[in-house]
C-alpha cells in the first residue's frame, strides 16, 4: 500500500510539476543533482537578484518581491546554500540595495503584485506594501548568515535579529504562518559559531513552546479545515519532529496514507476568494510541492 502511495505521487509528479519542482523531486527521491535545481531556480531570478515570476505560485508577479526571493531561499536552504555561487551573491546584492525595505522590515505585499494574478491575501493595499516580520524574521536570518560581516547588510541583520529574537524570548508568538519563521531563523543563528546577539538556548525554549501551541490538536480538522499541521512546520526544518509528540506526528502519517487522490495528489486546502481562473494552474502547481513534502515526511518515518 505505502509503495503504491509513492508511485501515485510520482506519477502525479512527472505529469504535472513545473521544471523547478520535478528538479526537486529528482534531487530528493531518484539522485538528482543540485546543480539541476540551482539552475532551473536561477530562471525565476531577476537582474536585481530578488525572485519573482510565480516562484510563489499564490501571486504571479514577475517583479522581484522578499516574499518571492524567500521562497527561493528556502529552495536553497533544502539543497544546500553555497555562498560562491551567483545565484546567492545576487540574491545579498538584492537584500543590500535597501529594495522592498522600510522602517527595519522587508514588504510582504508590493504594489506591483495588484498587476498579476494573485491571491486576495497578496493584494497591496494602500501604499508601497507592508513591512511585517513576515518574511523579514528568515530574511534576516539568511542575512546575518551569509552577508558579509563588514557590510551595512550585516548590521541590518545584527540589528533585526537582535530586537526580535529578544522579543520572542517575552513574547512567544504562536501563528502557522509566523512561528515557522522563527524556526528558521533558530536554524541560521544555531548554526553560527560564537553566536550571542541572544540568548538561544533560551530562545529555542520559547520556540518549542510555540510550536506545540500552535498546532492543532484535533487531528479531524486537517483534512477538512485550513490549521496548522505537524507538517505545516516541515518544509521551515524537519527539528518539529523533535518537538511534537511522536504519537501526533504519526498521526500525520496515517492521514497522508489515508487521504491520497485517485490522481496521487492531495486537496489544497485554500483559494483566492477571487475571480482569477489562474488559481487552477495555481492549485496544481501546489499539489507537487505538496508531494514533495508529504513523501519526505513518510519517508522520514521509514513508511515509504
Amino acid at each position: 500500500m505505502n509503495r503504491n502511495v509513492f508511485k501515485k505521487a510520482m506519477e502525479f509528479v512527472y505529469r504535472n510539476a513545473r521544471p523547478i519542482d520535478l528538479a526537486l523531486w529528482r534531487y530528493h527521491f531518484e539522485g538528482g543533482k543540485r546543480s539541476d535545481v540551482i539552475e532551473i531556480l536561477s530562471f525565476y531570478q531577476n537582474a536585481d537578484g530578488g525572485f519573482g515570476h510565480a516562484i510563489e505560485p499564490d501571486f504571479w508577479n514577475s517583479n522581484s518581491t522578499p516574499i518571492a526571493t524567500w521562497k527561493a531561499i528556502s529552495i536553497l536552504n533544502e539543497v544546500g546554500v553555497d555562498l560562491n555561487e551567483k545565484i546567492v551573491k545576487n540574491i545579498l546584492n538584492y537584500f543590500d540595495s535597501g529594495k522592498d525595505f522600510e522602517n527595519g522590515l522587508w514588504y510582504n505585499t508590493v504594489r506591483s503584485n495588484n498587476d498579476y494574478p494573485h491571491a486576495v491575501w497578496w493584494e497591496c493595499g494602500k501604499g508601497e506594501g507592508t513591512p511585517i516580520v513576515n518574511p523579514t524574521i528568515s530574511l534576516a536570518g539568511f542575512a546575518l548568515k551569509y552577508a558579509d560581516t563588514n557590510s551595512a547588510l550585516h548590521k541590518r541583520a545584527v540589528d533585526i535579529v537582535t530586537a526580535y529574537g529578544n522579543n520572542f524570548i517575552k513574547e512567544p508568538i504562536c501563528d502557522m504562518h509566523i512561528t515557522p519563521l522563527y524556526m528558521e531563523l533558530y536554524e541560521y543563528c544555531a548554526s553560527i559559531k560564537g553566536f550571542d546577539l541572544f540568548d538561544l538556548a533560551a530562545y529555542k525554549s520559547a520556540l518549542y513552546s510555540a510550536v506545540k501551541s500552535t498546532v492543532c490538536t484535533d487531528t479531524e480538522k486537517w483534512c477538512t479545515e485550513y490549521v496548522c499541521k505537524p507538517s505545516t512546520f516541515y518544509n521551515s526544518s524537519r527539528m518539529v519532529l523533535d518537538i511534537l509528540d511522536r504519537k501526533l506526528c504519526e498521526k500525520k502519517c496515517e492521514q497522508l496514507l489515508n487521504s491520497q487522490l485517485d490522481d496521487g495528489s492531495y486537496n489544497i486546502p485554500w483559494i483566492w476568494h477571487n475571480d482569477y481562473t489562474e488559481y487552477y494552474i495555481a492549485a496544481n502547481w501546489w499539489k507537487s510541492s505538496f508531494l514533495l513534502k508529504n513523501m519526505l515526511y513518510l519517508k522520514d518515518f521509514k513508511l515509504i
